[in-house]
Parts: C-alpha cells; structure tokens; sequence
C-alpha cells in the first residue's frame, strides 16, 4: 500500500502499518522536522521515501531522506549547498507501561532470551519508542539528519582557506600580504640561551 500526501508523512496512523506493509513518499520542511538553525538549514525541503511494516507491534522503517543542507566551511567560513542523501533504517516498539505495583514471577531463562532478542535487534536497527495510535516520524528524522553532517564541513578539498594575516579568502585570489620568510628555529634558540647565560653571569 503506497500513500502519496493525502496522508500526513510524519505521523501515519498505527492502523494503517500492517505486515504487508505501508509506502509514504512525499516532502517535508526543516521546521515540520524541529530542525532549528543551530542542527541543520535546509535549502529547500527534503524529499523522503520510506517503507513501513509492523509484525506484532514491531515496526520497521527503511527509506531514503534526500535534499540540500547549508554548511559552512571551515577553512573560508563561506555557506555552500551539501547534497544530502543517506538510507533509514530504524525500529519502533511500544513504549513500556509502568510496572504493577505487585510484578509478577518471571522466569529467568525468558528473561534472559528477551534481552538477547532486544539486543540483537538493537544491533539491527535504532531503536525508538511510540505511544498512541500514531508513529511519530519527524524526531527520529530530525536525529538522522543531524547524525549525517560532516565533523569538518569542507566546501571543496582544493579549499585555499583564508589568509593568516589579512583574512583574505584565498579562493577568490592572492591577497596583498607580502611572503615573509620563516624565521630560523636555531637562530631563536641561540637568541635565547644567550640571554639565559647573560642573566646567570649577573
């Protein structure tokens, strides 16, 4: 079963996830996302197509979130336009009720095969929680989106940067600054053990 935007993309109604599974393609905007300006700006919206299934209140989500992400280099500290495209994978599983007040005997060895079997799905997928008759879509989202940016946004690997005096950016052409040869490192430290002696001596 395939919806288009007749159906809200964010938040689809539990009922409508079956085994047989649920298809949403569609587009959201940074702010449907609770992106804020200090995760992630978008250049426009994003495009997202995702496969839902729920098998006993297990619901897998696989897709694609593709769009363009404003950074800014970190060596010309310029804005450039970053395709985005990477894969979801993620699992919704009910969010636990509080325990009774009087649990219940639990047999250790079923214990212990659930959280094997949690375990191995934690491996599979990430892992997130829903309550309602509703999956919310757009947090899990929003935290792939931000998980996906680079440590150190480059707008280009042949980045020149900015100039260490003038703050010149160097892609855009040679500054004004004169090349001043590097002073000698054993000159420096000749300089400076013979002021140590002089201070010595007196």
């Amino acid at each position: 079963m395939q919806v288009g935007a007749t159906m809200d993309l964010l938040t689809p109604p539990l009922a409508s996830i079956t085994a047989d599974g649920l298809s949403l393609v569609g587009e959201v905007t940074a702010e449907e996302l609770g992106l804020a300006e200090d995760d992630a700006i978008a250049h426009g919206p994003l495009a997202v197509s995702l496969d839902l299934t729920n098998v006993e209140g297990l619901v897998a989500v696989t897709g694609v979130l593709e769009g363009t992400i404003l950074r800014e280099c970190v060596r010309c500290l310029t804005q450039y336009e970053d395709p985005l495209a990477f894969s979801v994978r993620a699992a919704f599983i009910p969010e636990p009720k509080s325990p009774p007040r009087h649990p219940k005997r639990v047999d250790p060895r079923k214990a212990r095969e659930e959280v094997v079997a949690a375990e191995e799905e934690e491996d599979l997928d990430d892992q997130y929680q829903y309550q309602g008759n509703f999956l919310e879509l757009a947090p899990m989202l929003r935290e792939h989106v931000i998980l996906a940016a680079p440590m150190q946004p480059i707008c280009s690997d042949e980045c020149l940067g900015l100039c260490a005096r003038c703050g010149k950016n160097l892609n855009e052409g040679p500054c004004q600054c004169a090349a001043e040869p590097p002073i000698p490192i054993f000159r420096v430290v000749q300089g400076t053990k013979r002021k140590t002696g002089g201070s010595s001596a007196s």
